[in-house]
């Protein structure tokens, strides 16, 4: 297993896989860690997860250091990253206690309520575009609902794995609360059906939601899946142009468009379609691509060369049957996978970037005559991650957030964001269950009724 810096193209880490027996031990591990750790009281548990914040904030020059040579992305992305994984830790280590608080219900007994206990050891299976993230909104609340975990992350991203269960370690938590296993794909099968494995979750592409999801069912686990995303925008006629433009290119591009909830179609009525146009390409142009550490740089590089040759394909093969490219829609030269900040419009059914999700900075734009044809074409995808609204109008924004646009979260005048204070998560082949706040510490957790005669 290799970590291979996508700019220079140099490996930053070799690792060997772990054999069957280790993976074995491992998770006998955890599982015995489980039965000390679920009789921890909230408090105790709060002090390790606000050890971990600090970590985090003490060594985030550091950690940053280990995404940025691992999958490219820009260095101050990436410092963000690890801020908002400490943002997380804080949070759940404050509210956890009330969260899972049990509830009296009345009722004709003397005596009842709800319970809310830990089930065991969650496998944790993570992808690389953000390394660090993904990992902490599963970890923070599952530790503090006194859950312990195993981590089988992405490949390329091996060194961030390896960083995270360290952390863990140095904050104070028992050793074999949180490991990490360094295995491949192919591997997930067996430890989903571990007896001693209670449940999963997955963040990463539909095919691979699918897949986990087939065998959690086969042996009757729980799984949470936050999958792909193809989130559409509305830009209506009394929007605030240039804030819509300049907001709307922020998440197009964060994380070199490599973001399952990052916008990515956007629909604007006929009246203001030219403007937005005019300025949304006017944003998408001035980003320049190049070395992640230099503070000029508005994008990275993709992950991997292959996920980039994927994109120009999508690309490539919707401007064949029609779809005009405004601009961008080329390979730069060079080892280093860049995309350019690309713009489609003309964009119908059939071709790729109307139905698939391109998970790059490549950007569609839709005109449509009316509200109605706007949310038409919003809903007219099989994902429901996230979507947005532009409008000054917040009683029109709210109505389309609520009951107009089919995802599983919804924000007016600004881009979608993963918030701890707020439940994420989407629908259709975006998945299911929800991470964050209240509902997601709730996810993997035995809600006990207990009743009193």
């Amino acid at each position: 297993m290799q970590s291979v810096n996508p700019f220079t193209g140099q490996i930053v880490g070799v690792y060997r896989e772990y054999s069957p027996a280790e993976v074995e031990e491992i998770i006998i591990g955890v599982d015995h860690a489980f039965h000390s750790w679920k009789l921890t009281g909230f408090e105790q548990r709060s002090v390790f997860m606000k050890n971990l914040q600090h970590k985090l904030l003490e060594r985030k020059d550091e950690l940053a250091g280990i995404i940025v040579a691992e999958m490219g992305k820009i260095r101050r992305e990436a410092l963000g990253e690890i801020e908002k994984c400490a943002s997380v830790c804080a949070f759940y280590a404050e509210h956890a206690a009330s969260f899972l608080k049990n509830e009296p219900v009345k009722t004709e007994y003397c005596e009842s309520y709800i319970s809310y206990r830990p089930v065991g050891t969650i496998l944790a299976v993570m992808p690389w575009n953000f390394p660090f993230w993904q990992v902490f909104r599963f970890l923070a609340p599952a530790l503090m609902a006194g859950n312990t975990g195993v981590l089988k992350h992405a490949s390329n991203v091996s060194g961030c794995a390896l960083a995270i269960e360290r952390l863990v370690r140095e904050a104070g938590f028992p050793e074999h609360v949180f490991r990490t296993l360094l295995i491949g794909s192919k591997a997930v099968k067996a430890v989903i059906e571990h007896p001693l494995i209670k449940a999963v979750t997955l963040t990463g592409s539909t095919p691979a939601g699918k897949a986990v999801a087939s065998v959690a069912g086969s042996v009757l686990k729980k799984s949470v899946l936050e999958l792909g995303g193809s989130d559409p925008y509305l830009i209506l006629e009394d929007a605030d142009i240039e804030t819509a433009a300049r907001l709307c290119v922020t998440s197009r591009l964060l994380n070199a468009g490599q973001s399952c909830i990052g916008a990515k179609r956007f629909i604007a009525v006929d009246s203001v379609y030219e403007a937005f146009k005019a300025e949304f390409v006017r944003l998408m142009s001035e980003a320049r691509f190049g070395d992640p550490l230099d503070p000029q740089t508005s994008i990275g590089p993709l992950a991997r060369t292959d996920l980039r040759d994927e994109l120009h394909q999508q690309v490539e093969k919707s401007r064949e049957m029609g779809a005009s490219v405004l601009i961008g829609g080329y390979l730069p030269e060079g080892k280093s996978p860049f995309y350019p900040p690309t713009v489609l419009e003309n964009v119908v059914p059939g071709m790729p970037a109307y139905h698939e999700e391109l998970f790059g900075p490549v950007a569609v734009l839709f005109r449509v005559k009316s509200l109605e044809e706007a949310v038409r074409i919003a809903n007219d995808t099989v994902f429901g991650l996230g979507a947005g609204v532009f409008t000054a109008d917040l009683e029109k924004g709210r109505a389309l957030a609520e009951k107009g646009l089919n995802a599983g979260c919804v924000f007016v005048n600004d881009f979608v964001k993963s918030d701890p204070r707020l439940p994420f998560g989407g629908i259709k082949e975006s998945g299911y269950g929800r991470e964050l706040s209240a509902i997601g510490i709730r996810e993997f957790v035995n809600v006990k009724t207990i009743v009193v005669k």
